[in-house]
C-alpha cells in the first residue's frame, strides 16, 4: 500500500496559489489514475485505487499547511503504513520554477508543512517531491506574499510539463516494494 500526499491549504482563496502546488499535483495525478480525491478521512480529502493488487491512496490534507503532519500521521495510522510507503509533494521556493526534485529523506528546509510532517512522524526518512517555485530571491518580495499569489496562466501551462515529469517519479515510487 502507498500513500501519496499533496500539501496545500483548504479554501477557495488558496485555489491555484503557489503554496497549493501539492494539491494541484494531486489533482493532476487523480486524472491520470482516474481517482476521485474527495472522501473526508483523517483530516484529509482522500481517494483510493487498486493498482497491480496494491492499494494506492491519494490525499490532500485539509488541516492547513502548517499542520499537515496531523493528517499524514492519522492516515499513516489508519492505513497501518510504514514511513517508506509515504510520498509527500510540496512547493519549494529554493528550487527554480519549472523543475522538481525527488528525495527519499531530508529536513523540511524552510517549508513549515513538511517540517510538521517530519515532526509528527518523528523521522526525516520520508520520500518527497519538491516542486520549484523559484523567483523569490530575485523579486525581493515577502515569502508569504509570494507563495500565496495565484499562478499566472503561462505558469500553469509550464506546471503541466513539471507535473508530467514528476508523475514518472510517482510511478516509480508506486512500483517500489
Amino acid at each position: 500500500m502507498k500513500l501519496i500526499v499533496g500539501l496545500g491549504n483548504p479554501g477557495e482563496k488558496y485555489n491555484q496559489t503557489r503554496h497549493n502546488v501539492g494539491w494541484l499535483f494531486i489533482d493532476y495525478l487523480s486524472k491520470i489514475y482516474n481517482v476521485e480525491v474527495k472522501k473526508n478521512l483523517c483530516d484529509a480529502l482522500v481517494g483510493e485505487i487498486k493498482l497491480n493488487d496494491e492499494k494506492i491512496i491519494f490525499a490532500k490534507p485539509i488541516t492547513f499547511m502548517n499542520l499537515s503532519g496531523n493528517a499524514v500521521s492519522k492516515l499513516k495510522q489508519w492505513y497501518k503504513l510504514d514511513n517508506k510507503d509515504i510520498l509527500v509533494i510540496f512547493d519549494d521556493i529554493d528550487i527554480p520554477f519549472g523543475t522538481f526534485r525527488y528525495r527519499e529523506k531530508g529536513s523540511g528546509g524552510s517549508h513549515n508543512g513538511m517540517k510538521n510532517v517530519i515532526q509528527m512522524l518523528s523521522t526525516e526518512d520520508i520520500s518527497r517531491i519538491r516542486i520549484g517555485l523559484g523567483g523569490l530571491k530575485h523579486e525581493r518580495q515577502d515569502m508569504v506574499d509570494f507563495v500565496l499569489q495565484k499562478f499566472k496562466n503561462d505558469e500553469l501551462k509550464k506546471l503541466e510539463d513539471v507535473f508530467f515529469d514528476a508523475s514518472k517519479k510517482v510511478d516509480e515510487f508506486i512500483k517500489e516494494s
